[in-house]
């Protein structure tokens, strides 16, 4: 539904270039076409909404599953913009059913779309970021494109956890240089240190403090 994602990014990006202007670096390491995975840190919600609405091209991400599965007028709303989005279901569960939705990024990206992921696996806690799971190095390789880190500063304060209505304050979105991956991975050694470079890079774009082991899972 190309149209319906159309609609829903320019009316949400007009929202928040209205609303927060955000401010958007390093564009110019974006790829004009082909694939690739834009690996952002996670500080909040909103992260996707500024990263769709930011990348001129279109952006397929994955949303939790009971997004697909909801009932009522507000369930069906639900189900045609992650759909007209081209949103891929994820289970939170984890272990197969996740693995799963990596795969099915799989097509998109070797059709030449951009794909968001973040590899820190869920939120962080407390602003800091934390070691990144290997399941975006592993998607890389399968699909043959380079990993795009993203920095993005300020949503933690627009939408705070439990938060029911956005607030003001700045934001900023950076985009590093692309990370290459095919012909680097010969064995599980390479995968992590791939997915650590990447997570450098991420730091190197927000200045957050690493944690050198994973987030903990939050429940929502």
């Amino acid at each position: 539904m190309p149209l319906l994602y159309d609609v829903a990014k320019l009316t949400v990006g007009a929202a928040l270039r209205m609303g927060w202007r955000p401010h958007v670096e390093g564009l110019e390491h974006l790829p004009g076409h082909g694939g690739a995975i834009l690996a952002g840190n996670h500080l909040s919600v909103a992260d996707e909404w500024f990263l769709v609405t930011s990348t001129p091209r279109h952006v397929t991400f994955w949303a939790k599953v009971e997004y697909f599965n909801g009932r009522g007028p507000g369930g069906w709303l639900n189900r045609r913009i992650v759909a007209g989005m081209g949103a891929i279901p994820v289970e939170r569960a984890g272990g197969r059913a996740a693995l799963r939705a990596l795969d099915a990024a799989v097509p998109v990206l070797r059709a030449g779309g951009l794909v968001a992921i973040y590899p820190e696996g869920t939120r962080s806690p407390d602003g800091r970021l934390y070691r990144g799971r290997v399941g975006m190095t592993r998607l890389a390789r399968d699909a043959g494109v380079p990993i795009i880190p993203v920095g993005v500063l300020g949503t933690a304060e627009v939408l705070p956890v439990d938060a029911r209505l956005p607030r003001r304050h700045p934001v900023t979105l950076r985009f590093g240089p692309p990370i290459p991956v095919v012909d680097r991975i010969h064995g599980p050694r390479d995968v992590r240190t791939v997915t650590d470079e990447v997570m450098a890079e991420i730091q190197k774009l927000t200045g957050q403090e690493y944690v050198p082991h994973y987030a903990p899972a939050r429940e929502s």
